[in-house]
């Protein structure tokens, strides 16, 4: 299904809302959370990297790996492997990102998977991690036979969107936790940090919002006679 409207719109808006949503977690973990640190004394610096990671690795770069089959008036082929590339780094950041909260929850003797936020980023990183797999097997090395790739193309479009729909909702989700948390140990309701965190959300929903819309409308470019998408 395709709307009758040219993509250009949605994409350009999507980079604005995404790189609003990168220098928001920044200045949120640097600025108001005191900074990144793999290893620290002060524990939460470890923390902080799950959040950065996570909307910059899942949801952001995520995202763009999506729009590249509307945005970028390239050969197919060439299209296909951008798309691969920037899925692979983006499942990596987020594994770094998923161990990152394991090491600070493990250092700070704090249990494990115990919020629905932790269930379904397990879940969601198992699914993005089958999905890449699959991706690569299939429509790029070795690659699968034409009928398997027509007939399957859809379904991986459609279980991508719901995979990364689920990350931009789990994103969220996450965010109204962490803050929660904070508001528990005397952080301001109304204060800049609480309103910084509210908006950081707000942006990455509306992100995942112009990214689907990106998807479901015409591509920019159209280098070949198939649509985009098509015998990936």
């Amino acid at each position: 299904m395709a709307i009758g409207v040219n993509s250009l719109g949605f994409i350009a808006v999507a980079q604005v809302l995404a790189l609003a949503g990168v220098v928001m977690v920044l200045v949120w973990c640097i600025h108001f959370m005191g900074g990144l640190a793999w290893e620290a004394t002060d524990k939460s610096l470890i923390f902080n990297i799950h959040p950065v990671l996570m909307l910059i690795g899942l949801v952001i770069i995520g995202g763009e790996a999506i729009m590249t089959y509307k945005a970028l008036p390239l050969k197919k082929e060439l299209k296909k492997v951008i798309h691969m590339v920037l899925h692979a780094i983006a499942l990596v950041l987020g594994i770094i990102g998923i161990y990152a909260a394991f090491k600070y929850h493990n250092e700070s003797s704090i249990a494990n998977l115990y919020s629905l936020h932790s269930w379904l980023g397990i879940g969601i990183i198992t699914l993005y991690g089958i999905q890449w797999i699959y991706g690569f097997l299939i429509f790029l090395f070795p690659g699968g036979s034409s009928a398997v790739r027509s007939e399957t193309v859809p379904w991986h479009i459609v279980l991508g969107l719901i995979i990364f729909s689920l990350a931009v909702g789990n994103a969220a989700i996450g965010l109204l936790e962490k803050l929660t948390f904070l508001e528990s140990a005397s952080l301001a309701k109304f204060g800049a940090e609480a309103y910084l965190v509210n908006f950081t959300a707000v942006v990455t929903v509306l992100y995942g919002v112009f990214v689907v819309f990106s998807v479901l409308s015409q591509p920019v470019v159209v280098v070949e006679e198939e649509a985009a998408y098509t015998a990936l």
